[in-house]
């Protein structure tokens, strides 16, 4: 069920290096303030840890408004949709 979830940290992982590239593990943690463990997590696709970190590494990525897609219906889907 949750396979997809170890490539998603593998991508966190391969944007960290190489935006930051200088930044270990206890480095970027502290960028998106939160614990070297939970970061740790999110690079093996924890699912434990909350979005809103989630959210604030793909912003500090530059990777805002591809993770504001994520629940983004595609246009075709939304005309004449009144819900």
């Amino acid at each position: 069920m949750h396979q997809f979830l170890p490539e998603i940290g593998q991508n966190l992982a391969t944007a960290r290096k190489k935006r930051f590239p200088h930044d270990d593990l206890s480095a970027f943690a502290l960028r998106i303030e939160v614990a070297r463990s939970t970061y740790q997590k999110m690079e093996k696709g924890d699912l434990s840890v909350s979005m809103a970190a989630y959210y604030r590494a793909a912003r500090i990525l530059g990777l805002e408004t591809a993770f504001m897609q994520l629940f983004t219906l595609p246009m075709s889907e939304q005309w004449f949709n009144d819900n």
